[in-house]
């Protein structure tokens, strides 16, 4: 027996590796596991890249195995366009849906999905998919956006408690200022039992993280790249404690590194799973601004810390504040504020009843499509430039194939887009390939 042309009994031992362990009750409440839904969904996230509505569309509208399925029997455009129709589904286009399956064909290996499910069992990390008790409902806000499945290394049944959560994030090079209200307020959140998330980055992130732990709260961290390597590495010992008693999640599988792409769509989970997201100290082109506007676009309450008017670090609080309507808050019981605004009830400290219902200084996107926006809103390089300029470097040469795999790319389309990017000078054609070249 054969699941997706790979042995059965290697695919389903794999599976339960990161279904379930330690004696815990499976995550469908008892249910039969299904394997080939689960085995599709950790496939799924390693061949499209973050936020790809294409791939959504299509496991949504035909389910997972079967969207994966009609990819490795090499089904012709117009009867995936047909299954689609007979979905009710008729907003992809034969194009479009032919650009999709160029981009995610050099990805397809048989085996490049066992080897990220071994990874996560190895490092003891848990697949998490919507039909799990775990999945955060909130998500289902980001629409054709949301993620097809999550990874996550923690304790699984805290996790459920993500639901009562807020969002503090901020810039990387933090002042003495930012830090101090990052940590009141995160204590403060956590002595009234809501949890904090945040994106693990050094200055705010980190600094929300630590207050949530030292204050034996619950809080959540956001990876851009797999979660068997903690990124940033100089707050690996961080991390390992929140895996210990909270949660360090991605959508990305073990193996992926972070890029600056990853960042930017890493940033609309942070905001649709809190209740309301805080901007705690941000200049004008902090990546915890794309988070605010992410957290707007799906109608989340939006904060921001005031600071110094001669601070250049909290001139984006101030755009926000002045252009965007964010709340001013500058303190916990503000921020608590915005949570209740939302119609949520405070959890009692250890209460996980009512629970089961930046960010880092990347530039910033609008919503999770392919035109990369800043908080101003003006157009710049897309999501494809972007992925493509991730996947070179200035320092060893990389082929075409290889780049279009990296950056989740076709090749056709890749070859392209280096014609392109070498007549702007931004890459060059070498014996062993392309490079980019730093300004």
């Amino acid at each position: 027996m054969t699941i997706f042309s790979l042995d059965e009994t290697i695919v389903s031992t794999a599976v339960k590796a990161i279904t379930h362990r330690d004696g815990e009750e499976p995550a469908n409440d008892g249910a039969r596991f299904d394997i080939a839904e689960r085995f599709a969904r950790a496939t799924w996230s390693g061949l499209a890249e973050p936020g790809d509505v294409v791939a959504g569309t299509l496991v949504r509208a035909l389910g997972a195995p079967a969207a994966l399925g009609a990819l490795l029997e090499r089904h012709k455009n117009a009867r995936i366009l047909e299954a689609l129709a007979e979905a009710g589904v008729e907003t992809v286009s034969s194009t479009v849906l032919s650009q999709a399956l160029d981009r995610w064909a050099p990805r397809l290996g048989s085996t490049a999905a066992l080897n990220s499910m071994q990874s996560a069992a190895r490092c003891g990390a848990r697949l998490i998919v919507p039909s799990d008790a775990e999945w955060p409902t909130s998500l289902a806000d980001l629409g054709e956006h949301e993620p097809l499945a999550l990874w996550v290394r923690g304790r699984p049944a805290e996790f459920r408690r993500a639901s009562h959560s807020v969002a503090l994030v901020g810039a990387r090079a933090a002042t003495g200022y930012g830090e101090h209200v990052a940590m009141e307020m995160s204590a403060g959140l956590s002595d009234r039992g809501v949890g904090v998330v945040s994106g693990a980055a050094y200055g705010i992130d980190g600094m929300a993280h630590r207050a949530a732990l030292a204050s034996s709260g619950f809080t959540v961290a956001f990876l851009a790249g797999g979660v068997d390597r903690f990124y940033p590495s100089g707050h690996d010992a961080l991390l390992t404690r929140i895996a210990s008693v909270g949660a360090v999640v991605s959508e990305m599988p073990c193996g992926s590194p972070p890029t600056k792409w990853r960042f930017l769509q890493r940033n609309r989970l942070i905001a649709a799973l809190s209740r309301a997201t805080v901007v705690v100290e941000a200049g004008t082109r902090s990546g915890s601004l794309n988070t605010a506007a992410h957290a707007a676009a799906i109608g989340r309450p939006l904060g921001a810390v005031p600071g110094p008017v001669t601070s250049a670090s909290s001139a984006g609080c101030h755009r926000l504040l002045r252009e965007y309507n964010a709340e001013c808050v500058t303190n916990s019981e503000e921020v608590i504020g915005l949570f209740l605004a939302v119609g949520e009830a405070l959890p009692r400290r250890g209460d996980e009843r009512g629970a089961a219902s930046g960010t880092g200084g990347e530039r910033g996107a609008e919503g999770a499509g392919e035109e990369v926006r800043g908080a101003d809103g003006a157009a710049r390089r897309s999501g494809e430039t972007l992925r493509l300029m991730d996947a070179l470097s200035n320092r060893s040469a990389r082929r075409t194939e290889e780049l279009a795999k990296r950056a989740g790319l076709g090749i056709d389309r890749t070859r392209a887009m280096l014609g392109v990017l070498q007549v702007a000078g931004d890459v060059i054609e070498v014996d062993l390939g392309w490079k980019k070249i730093e300004p």
